[in-house]
């Protein structure tokens, strides 16, 4: 039999070319090189994908080498030297598909029940087709069906705020955004909210001067109140408590948010998002778990833990929980032993990134909570530069801080 895994094939290229027979059903029936936005890369990632056979030297995306933080002015008031590279979801995506052999990727496979014994692990999909397996890989996202089934109590808890974000393209920007903000780890820090942008990959995966675009994440307090359910409701009166497609987001509250970015942020920011041409909102959870294997069966990634994006180590995270799993089978095999042990390796790892993330947005919690503008966590705007989005691997002497 062979180790069947369920969504991303980021978690599974590890495993086959460590010998193991792998397939991975994925519930999207269409190419997911469209979705998306911007994402943080950090070096236990390279190294993945090193090991997936995707050589260190493969440009992944743009990199960068200053922070700055912006004032409401958009003056400069603080900066430090940090190198890193910033990429895309499309852009991972391509990489690794290119990487995996097309007949172990079904697509449209929305499984619907999973089923195991003490030899065995069988995958039931709601279009009738089964599976058989020694060991499952649940990777089905933060309302994973797989952990509803073996740890109900793990809930998604909702952190208060959300998060707007987009990409704009570098060619419609004024030459005073290029020149301060584009080519930086930008950070904006309005009372109670934050916003961080960077560049990425363009149209095609481009990252050719003239044909990038900037990402941003701008977090906003949404109160579980009444505030987030508008939110989430598009302009035909339509909720969607699970997620808004972005082209959903009802326009009343896009041009709301454009006209609190030209009062709120730096005017760079206010023309990013103003010329972006479909923000989109994202409600923030996080997801801890104390269980992430179940005999035959396996979480991983969002399945597993989802910590707040402060961190920036979702996808890094996931690549880790892959070389770990990998690693744990080739040694003990695909089974009960091997999952085991994987979780001994990477259980404490997810609940101390959640636990830090936590850490990260209490500010922006605390004042979803209480509805005051003012800060009733105290942070500054050089401890968050240094704290956001910087791997959890890497120690202050890593880090060229500003003088």
């Amino acid at each position: 039999m062979r180790p069947l895994a369920h969504a991303r094939i980021l978690r599974e290229q590890r495993a086959l070319r460590a010998g193991h027979d792998v397939t991975v059903l994925e519930k999207a029936g269409s190419a997911l090189d469209g979705r998306g936005a911007g994402i943080v890369t950090h070096r236990p990632l390279v190294a993945a994908f090193e090991r997936c056979g995707i050589p260190a030297s493969t440009p992944l995306g743009v990199s960068v080498e200053q922070r700055v933080v912006l004032d409401q002015a958009g003056q400069i008031v603080d900066r430090a030297s940090i190198k890193q590279v910033l990429t895309s979801w499309s852009r991972l995506y391509a990489l690794l598909l290119a990487a995996f052999p097309k007949d172990r990727y079904v697509q449209s496979a929305s499984v619907s029940r999973v089923e195991q014994d003490a030899g065995s692990v069988s995958v039931t999909c709601e279009d009738g087709r089964r599976f058989e397996a020694e060991m499952v890989v649940a990777s089905d996202g933060i309302r994973s069906s797989v952990r509803l089934g073996l740890a109900p109590e793990v809930q998604a808890q909702y952190a208060g705020y959300v998060a707007w974000r987009g990409v704009c393209d570098e060619s419609v920007l004024s030459q005073r955004t290029l020149d301060t903000v584009f080519d930086t780890f930008g950070f904006g820090l309005p009372s109670g909210e934050q916003l961080i942008g960077y560049p990425v990959a363009g149209s095609g995966n481009s990252v050719a001067r003239g044909q990038r675009r900037y990402n941003f994440v701008w977090y906003r307090p949404a109160p579980d109140d009444g505030t987030l359910q508008s939110l989430m409701t598009d302009a035909d009166g339509v909720h969607h408590p699970l997620g808004l497609p972005p082209n959903k987001v009802d326009w009343r509250h896009v041009a709301a948010v454009r006209q609190v970015a030209r009062d709120r942020l730096a005017p760079q920011f206010a023309e990013i998002l103003e010329k972006t041409a479909q923000p989109f909102l994202q409600p923030i959870y996080d997801c801890y778990s104390e269980r992430i294997a179940f005999d035959r069966v396996a979480l991983m990634g969002d399945a597993s833990f989802v910590a707040r994006p402060h961190v920036g180590m979702g996808v890094t995270k996931a690549a880790e929980d892959a070389v770990a799993l990998t690693d744990c089978i080739s040694l003990h095999g695909a089974n009960a032993q091997g999952l085991q042990a994987y979780e001994q390796a990477r259980l404490q790892a997810g609940q101390m990134a959640v636990e830090r993330a936590r850490k990260l947005g209490a500010y922006m919690q605390a004042t979803a909570q209480t509805g005051d503008s003012q800060d009733k966590v105290q942070r500054d705007a050089h401890t968050v530069m240094m704290e956001t989005a910087i791997d959890l691997s890497i120690t202050r002497s890593d880090l060229l801080t500003h003088p």
